[in-house]
């Protein structure tokens, strides 16, 4: 049932197969992403048609070694000239090469086969929020006065409303008149946000204060 349906000799029919599974499987790879995550039309489209490449590109290799370097190559200049993307794009991108890998080789049933059980898995873990932190973290930007002690400032608030604190940068703005801290913290009850807020005002002069998620930059690739 998973053998691959390609003969000795490429007809016309077969290759039409592929290419036609390949942008089948590529389609729904892409509504899936795209459902899960925000990204770019060039993205989406590009993972919809990687199948396809990948698979023409197997299938003009086909055992010749000469051919394959110079393929692999061409697709590390590819990769120098890309930018950096976050992990669920990487992911995506890898899944759409594997399926056109299976096409390519001719193995269309098991390329079907991968794009349920990985799409299904995709799915699960998005919707019932694998992964995600049982407490979310926020990130609290305060600007003090150069005259006040932020080592102590503010320990009895952060006490009284965050089961969590830790100070994780502090610099200093506007020609070192001002210190801009960066704390990672954790409320005890989120809907207290805004009367730790307040609070920090009446410590640090009514300056600017920034509160919101934080942004992991492990997600990046």
């Amino acid at each position: 049932m998973l053998s691959s349906i390609l003969s000795d000799t490429l007809t016309i029919d077969i290759f039409l197969i592929c290419i036609l599974c390949s942008l089948v499987l590529g389609a729904l790879l892409a509504w899936v992403h795209s459902y899960f995550n925000h990204s770019s039309k060039g993205f989406v489209i590009t993972i919809a048609l990687l199948p396809a490449i990948v698979q023409m590109v197997i299938m003009l290799v086909n055992g010749n070694l000469g051919t394959g370097i110079a393929v692999m190559g061409a697709f590390s200049l590819i990769r120098f000239r890309s930018v950096p993307g976050n992990a669920k794009e990487i992911n995506s991108i890898f899944l759409a090469m594997a399926v056109g890998l299976a096409t390519g080789t001719g193995y269309i049933a098991a390329a079907f086969l991968f794009v349920l059980i990985i799409g299904g898995a995709s799915v699960v873990y998005s919707i019932t929020g694998f992964g995600e932190p049982r407490q979310k973290e926020k990130e609290l930007k305060i600007t003090i006065p150069e005259g006040l002690d932020y080592m102590e400032i503010f320990d009895d608030l952060f006490q009284k409303y965050t089961s969590k604190s830790e100070l994780i940068k502090a610099k200093t703005s506007n020609m070192g008149s001002l210190y801009k801290l960066e704390y990672r913290i954790k409320l005890k009850n989120p809907e207290q946000e805004k009367q730790l807020i307040d609070d920090l005002r009446c410590r640090n002069g009514n300056l600017e204060i920034a509160c919101g998620r934080v942004a992991f930059g492990s997600d990046e690739l």
